[in-house]
């Protein structure tokens, strides 16, 4: 998937756990809508991933869940889905993710939407909590048809806030690349080396964030909806913005309060979607 970049954090040159024992797996699942409704018509599971079907109606939720508790150095996790055309899904997990800290191996994660013509993906994981020392990459592509409608979004904390715990060590590579009709609209890298508090503490980069989110809504009238994403941005306690350019509309929050990005998420996504939060969220 990537090639390891060097880091301050490989603590040992020979791993404690060896790498056949990590855990390795994840899901496939490809929607199609059927008698006014939206079901799951191909589904794979391996390793100690889940897919389950809490809600099937004219939109199917899915949760995704890892049956191990979270991930550390040298685990593999795969996300596959697919939307033929006129589907229409919601995909979030059942908690949190946890990233823990890594004798040196790269925890990876890959993440493949697939939007056919007229099908709507909102794409809501709960938030990834990366643990002082973890290394961690993912890559998320998405394909959406020119008249297919997607909105991810996806938030990290830097450590176990409640513990004050400082993530004075560590490495992530967020990796977004997103298509609409074949065509190359957003990529975006973000990779934090070494010290990530450090680098949030800059004033131009977080200003002291520990958490922080990313909103991206590709559709026909995304644009069009600036106003409207703005609105909703106004009661937020978090530091927050919106822009919308071709054919997208994405929102950037950061926050030194985890809970309070959570709220402020939480907030934005149901009256942008005009629908609430998949019930896992609580």
């Amino acid at each position: 998937m990537f090639s390891d970049p060097p880091s301050e954090i490989v603590q040992s040159a020979v791993p404690l756990v060896p790498g056949y024992v990590r855990a390795s797996g994840g899901i496939r699942v490809r929607f199609a809508a059927t008698d006014r409704r939206t079901q799951a018509i191909e589904r794979a599971e391996s390793g100690g991933y889940r897919v389950r079907f809490p809600r099937i109606a004219e939109t199917c939720e899915a949760v995704l869940i890892n049956t191990g508790g979270g991930m550390a150095g040298g685990d593999r996790m795969g996300a596959e889905l697919s939307l033929d055309a006129g589907a229409a899904a919601v995909i979030t997990t059942q908690a949190a993710e946890k990233i823990y800290r890594s004798q040196g191996a790269m925890t990876e994660i890959g993440v493949d939407l697939t939007l056919g013509s007229g099908s709507r993906l909102d794409w809501l994981p709960q938030e990834m909590i990366l643990f002082c020392g973890s290394r961690w990459r993912r890559r998320l592509a998405a394909d959406v048809a020119a008249d297919a409608s997607l909105t991810i979004a996806e938030s990290m904390v830097f450590g176990r806030v409640a513990m004050d715990e400082i993530v004075e060590r560590g490495f992530c590579h967020d990796r977004w690349r997103i298509r609409r009709d074949g065509k190359l609209v957003f990529a975006e890298d973000m990779r934090l080396d070494g010290n990530p508090a450090g680098l949030l503490a800059v004033k131009a980069s977080g200003n002291g964030a520990r958490a922080l989110a990313t909103i991206v809504h590709v559709a026909p009238h995304a644009e069009q909806r600036l106003d409207e994403a703005r609105d909703l941005l106004a009661l937020a306690s978090s530091e927050c913005g919106a822009s919308a350019w071709n054919g997208m509309l994405v929102v950037r929050v950061l926050s030194r309060d985890a809970q309070g990005l959570r709220a402020d998420l939480v907030r934005f996504l149901e009256g942008f979607r005009h629908a609430a939060m998949p019930r896992s969220w609580g």
